[in-house]
């Protein structure tokens, strides 16, 4: 008896394994190689155009302008007349020497001036005389040109007190000791009752003009030999009327409100580092830069016609350092693909060959394929590269 039962539950077991083996023939879906469906992937259509290419270099502040104020005459300083650390006018009053003994000279002057023209008129009358003796003969040829001759040279005397008297004057002068230029003046090196010469080596105090100012940065002679390559090989193009413009970023990591623009660089290069300075003129309304201060400067070389970036995430490195990118074809088959990168642009890199625009690649999911597998690509607009988009580096106003 329980032999018949048994044989009756194997036999329905066997029967429903098979019914079910059978529906699953019928009703399955298809699966891909090996029996997996195509690995899910997300890729960006790389796209070409316009871009801007910048460069990062470090460099210190320096002021437009600095004058070092020294007195031309010596004397005593009576007074200062500036408040240390304020902004000054060209021509502003900063020290009074006592002009006593300059007031003296222009009082000498005037008199020794005063005594020629005197004597210049004397000799005038003598030689007019002299001249209508000549005439009848009454004198000699030698004592009219004696008489001419003192006439000539009281003349001479004349101009010579002249000019001492405009030099007393221009001494005189000195003793206000005025601003050369407009800026923010320093610390005064001597106080009421000091005395000061002419010409001295240590200066009185200095001027410094800190709106617009300089920023002196440096850059590698071989990144300058590469950036005239490009431009002469038409890779590059650049604006010479407006010139390169520059971003700046602060000691504390916050970005400088204004733009600056690269004046000149130097025909120098530094043999211990091998680096040229370049010369950066930027706004400084507010006073925020001060002479010194460390700066990083992002500078435009110049724009690329036809750009092509690739985002960082699509990128592996070889074991000899090369780069490599899955490309989707058309068939959706996977490419592995050799480029050649040159720099960093936000987060991509930027393509110099092995790419061309309109082709896919793989951004996600580069674990999960191997090249000639084929995929299911889904498009990751968000993380798209643009080189327009790269290139519009927005100004920090």
């Amino acid at each position: 008896m329980h032999k018949h039962i048994l044989a009756r539950s194997v036999g329905l077991a066997l029967l429903a394994t098979g019914l079910l083996a059978g529906c699953g023939d019928k009703g399955g879906a298809p699966q891909g190689q090996g029996g997996m469906p195509p690995a899910a992937v997300n890729v960006v259509t790389l796209q070409s155009g316009p871009l801007m290419l910048t460069t990062e270099l470090t460099g210190r502040s320096a002021p437009l302008r600095v004058a070092e104020v020294r007195p031309q005459v010596s004397g005593i300083i009576l007074k200062r007349l500036f408040t240390e650390g304020s902004d000054v006018k060209a021509g502003d009053l900063l020290y009074q020497i006592d002009p006593a003994v300059y007031q003296a000279a222009v009082a000498s002057a005037k008199a020794n001036l005063a005594k020629a023209e005197a004597n210049e008129q004397s000799a005038r009358l003598k030689a007019q005389r002299y001249q209508e003796l000549l005439k009848v003969k009454s004198i000699s040829r030698q004592d009219y040109d004696d008489a001419d001759a003192s006439w000539k040279q009281a003349k001479a005397e004349i101009m010579a007190s002249k000019a001492a008297l405009r030099t007393a004057e221009i001494n005189l002068g000195y003793t206000r000791i005025t601003a050369p230029i407009s800026g923010r003046i320093g610390k005064s090196a001597v106080t009421e009752g000091a005395l000061v010469t002419a010409q001295q080596a240590d200066s009185l105090t200095a001027i410094q003009q800190l709106d617009p100012m300089y920023v002196d940065v440096r850059q590698s002679t071989a990144d300058l030999l590469r950036l005239k390559r490009l431009v002469a090989e038409g890779k590059l193009t650049q604006d010479e009327q407006k010139g390169a413009r520059v971003t700046f970023q602060l000691e504390d990591g916050s970005t400088y409100g204004e733009e600056g623009s690269l004046q000149f660089s130097d025909v120098t290069v530094d043999e211990t580092s091998g680096m040229v300075t370049l010369r950066v003129i930027v706004p400084n309304p507010h006073q925020l830069l001060l002479p010194g201060m460390f700066m990083r400067a992002t500078l435009q070389e110049g724009e690329r016609a036809q750009g092509l970036l690739v985002p960082q995430t699509a990128v592996t490195r070889t074991p000899n350092g090369g780069a490599t990118v899955m490309v989707v074809s058309a068939d959706n088959k996977v490419e592995l693909r050799n480029v050649q990168l040159s720099r960093v642009v936000g987060s991509n890199w930027v393509v110099e060959s092995g790419l061309t625009s309109g082709e896919r690649v793989i951004v996600a999911g580069l674990q999960k394929v191997r090249p000639g597998a084929v995929v299911n690509p889904a498009e990751q607009g968000a993380d798209a590269p643009s080189a327009q988009a790269a290139s519009s580096t927005p100004a920090n106003k």
